[in-house]
């Protein structure tokens, strides 16, 4: 996390704080024929910025953005805005959660606000496969914290001793006479409900701590098996052979020329085919991003080596604070399936050619000269058949045009049947034009998707007016 200053008054005035929230999965679900990487991540502020996005990487060090650099999953709840991811693999592979910091800067929140008076919740994702997420829901995890003042960068990790998760946080809140973010924590087996929240982590003093992160480390490696990384004025090595036990200090990595004050956001990563590991580091004082930091001991903070130039890419967005998930090779295929580049396009009306299909508060209608992501749609293979084709929101990833009964809404993927025949269509030639195209419904096949007094529809075509209202232009 951004170098955490003494003083709340501080903070307020460097005003571009980010904060961390990252989970590891731990090293057995890390084989050598795992192929690939996962990252969650955020990439900057602004409504926009401030949601998921997945990059993939063969290697560990050199990064591509998937989708095509846009949001995979945006959040409808809280402050509508999502930062500091953390991605947690159930420990049978059968579930998955994303956790996240309920905070939008630059969208109606400022940082004082987010600092004196934030969401005390959390933002959950769940999915059975990483491709179908449900809905968010918020997590309530420091409103039973007396004077506790907001939740900031979320982590979780499985206990076995608890058999249960340990979700863990920062939380800002008066105590003995500072105010100051501290890290709290709960236990859950759902990230639905938790348990009281305990403080976990306290600094001395005045002194903050916002990020923290664990790696669980393998036997013969080192002399712990937790180790955690932590952003307090420094980027602080610790080791436990307890999650919730006692932790010793085992330094900083000051010897390598990085402090609280340059880097912030400590994120873990196992190279799959080998006993080394690479500590991401968001280097925020220079605008630039994670940059990895390698090792063959996280214990040892002797052994910590700065990159070559040269050695690593972070693609084409700004990688900030989320985490990273080692892949099976049924997880890396499904993912770069999923998330493949598709671009948005248009769908242009053939009778109103200034006229465009567009979602407004999740209804779906024909409007003039929309050229916002409101309009823009990736034509991804249908959700059910083959040679079809289904609508997905590029602004709004994981809602897709689907019908109900006659009328067209923007709605969420449930990962139903259902769902799946309502949403998908067939492409054929344009009823009224040949050289443009008409979606005729997957399981009404006897109906288009038309418009009718500018409202998306889907009706039988027996009409020449019907026959225009129903083709359309796939364009930019």
């Amino acid at each position: 996390m951004r170098a955490v200053v003494s003083r709340l008054a501080a903070m307020l005035v460097a005003a571009g704080l980010l904060f961390t929230a990252q989970v590891v999965i731990t090293p057995q679900r890390a084989a050598a024929a795992d192929p690939g990487y996962l990252m969650t991540h955020f990439i900057g502020e602004g409504a926009t910025g401030q949601q998921m996005y997945f990059s993939y990487s063969s290697d560990g060090l050199n990064w591509t953005d998937l989708n095509g650099g846009g949001m995979t999953l945006r959040s409808t709840v809280g402050t509508r805005g999502v930062r500091d991811p953390a991605l947690v693999r159930s420990p049978d592979g059968s579930k998955y959660w994303i956790i996240a910091t309920d905070l939008c800067i630059d969208c109606g929140q400022s940082w004082s606000d987010a600092i004196n008076n934030g969401s005390r919740s959390l933002v959950v994702w769940e999915s059975t496969d990483l491709v179908t997420w449900s809905a968010p829901w918020l997590l309530n995890v420091a409103g039973t914290i007396p004077d506790g003042r907001n939740a900031w960068a979320p982590e979780a990790i499985w206990d076995p001793a608890g058999n249960d998760y340990v979700l863990y946080w920062a939380t800002n809140k008066p105590l003995n006479g500072v105010t100051k973010h501290r890290i709290y924590s709960a236990h859950t087996s759902d990230f639905r409900s938790i348990t009281t929240p305990q403080t976990y982590i306290e600094r001395p003093g005045s002194q903050e701590i916002i990020d923290t992160q664990i790696v669980e480390v393998p036997s013969g490696v080192g002399n712990y098996r937790y180790v955690r990384a932590s952003g307090d004025g420094q980027i602080t090595i610790e080791g436990s052979n307890s999650i919730l036990g006692t932790w010793t200090s085992l330094g900083n990595l000051s010897g390598i020329g990085l402090t609280g004050s340059q880097v912030e956001g400590p994120m873990w990563m196992k190279f799959r085919d080998r006993n080394e590991w690479t500590l991401y580091l968001d280097q925020y004082a220079a605008g630039k991003g994670y940059m990895p930091v390698t090792t063959t001991n996280p214990s040892a903070t002797g052994t910590y080596r700065l990159p070559a130039s040269g050695t690593y890419s972070l693609g084409g967005t700004k990688k900030r604070h989320g985490s990273i998930l080692n892949l099976t090779a049924a997880e890396d295929a499904r993912i770069q399936a999923r998330w493949a580049n598709i671009p948005g396009k248009r769908l242009q009306s053939f009778n109103f050619q200034d006229r465009y299909v567009r979602h407004a508060n999740f209804d779906v209608r024909i409007d003039q000269n929309i050229t916002s992501q409101d309009a823009q749609f990736r034509p991804r293979p249908g959700l059910v058949g083959t040679g079809t084709v289904s609508f997905e929101s590029v602004n709004f990833p994981g809602y897709y045009l689907r019908h109900d009964g006659t009328d067209f809404q923007l709605v969420h993927n449930d990962g139903t049947t259902a769902f799946a025949e309502d949403a998908t269509f067939r492409q054929v030639a344009g009823l009224a034009d040949a050289t443009w195209s008409s979606f005729q419904s997957y399981n009404h096949p006897d109906r288009y998707i038309r418009h009718y007094a500018f409202q998306l529809r889907l009706d039988p075509i027996t009409t020449a007016t019907a026959r225009s209202d129903a083709t359309f232009r796939v364009t930019n």
